[in-house]
């Protein structure tokens, strides 16, 4: 049976989804559903929620919008589950789409089948509804997909961040350090250290690039770390009503 997922999934490496999960409720609040998953914490779906964990988690690596689960057989299965969603909700035929596919001991014998199945299913629901397409835009697109495939269920989300969260977007020019900035954090929070004045100093022992001072430093300073940077859902329909929210968010 196919279903829609009432939550957003946050993702992160493995083995951080308890600090996560903590992490997500000082964001939101603990009365917002926060739950530790596989790989992730589910959250309660919501504009809100989805804007404050993409502008201030700083160990997620991506926010997803569930759009539909199911089970399924093959990619037959896959491409009648992308056709459930109303895609012409999210972008228009103008704007351009990519499918990103990851899978846990799925039988599918090609998983960039299974990202061509859910494209034809999403130009064809945009064809029906609006006499047109998208195109595909590997780098950039407007709308980023995310299919998940375990040995027997599958399920299609929204990619609300874009660009992986570790991109923080002060670091451009300097180009990638060697530790991503996510898994500094999470270093950072395993250790307790808060910025707190109690807390001590803070030792780092591989100060190259010094991405854990800095993180450490935003931590201490209560800044915002997706605050240079832009987020997929900005560009997205059901987001852009809530611009005027999300300015004042910026500056909470």
């Amino acid at each position: 049976m196919n279903t829609k997922p009432d939550f957003l999934f946050v993702t992160c490496a493995n083995g951080s989804e308890e600090l996560l999960a903590a992490e997500c409720i000082r964001i939101v609040g603990a009365n917002q559903g926060v739950v530790a998953g596989r790989g992730g914490v589910m959250v309660d779906e919501s504009v809100e929620n989805a804007m404050r964990l993409n502008l201030h988690s700083r160990i997620a690596q991506r926010v997803l919008w569930p759009m539909v689960d199911g089970d399924y057989r093959d990619e037959h299965d896959l491409y009648d589950l992308g056709r459930r969603i109303n895609w012409s909700e999210w972008i228009t035929p103008d704007e351009t789409i990519r499918v990103d596919v990851t899978a846990q001991r799925s039988p599918l014998q090609s998983l960039n089948f299974a990202a061509l199945r859910i494209k034809d299913a999403v130009c064809d629901v945009m064809r029906d509804m609006a006499g047109a397409r998208p195109s595909v835009d590997t780098r950039f697109p407007d709308l980023a997909i995310s299919l998940h495939v375990d040995p027997t269920h599958a399920w299609i989300a929204i990619d609300l961040s874009g660009e992986a969260l570790f991109k923080r977007g002060w670091r451009e020019l300097q180009g990638e350090a060697p530790l991503k900035e996510t898994l500094a954090s999470t270093l950072i929070y395993a250790s307790g250290w808060q910025g707190l004045e109690s807390d001590g100093g803070l030792l780092d022992p591989c100060c190259g690039a010094g991405t854990i001072a800095i993180e450490a430093a935003q931590i201490a300073c209560n800044i915002a770390p997706g605050m240079t940077r832009r987020f997929a859902f900005e560009r997205l329909q059901p987001f852009r009503e809530h611009a005027t929210r999300w300015g004042e968010m910026q500056v909470e």
